[in-house]
């Protein structure tokens, strides 16, 4: 019985501890996604930039039409 009692305390400080750690890790967790996301985002617009000047310098469709259609896929 007496090492129980010991037990509990130290499971209830992990606990309001993990709890009042929560938000700001999710926040960190959130804000992390986000940045990826727009690097891999800016990546393909670079991308697609470069593809749209590519085939505007062949002679190929007019850069607004090129571009129109790399966006979509």
């Amino acid at each position: 019985m007496g090492s129980h009692m010991f037990h509990t305390p130290h499971l209830v400080d992990r606990t309001v501890g993990a709890v009042k750690r929560w938000p700001v890790e999710s926040q960190q967790r959130a804000r992390r996604n986000a940045m990826i996301a727009s690097t891999a985002l800016a990546q393909r617009r670079a991308e697609l930039d470069d593809v749209e000047e590519f085939l505007a310098a062949l002679g190929g469709a007019p850069v607004p039409e090129v571009a129109a259609h790399a966006a979509h896929g």
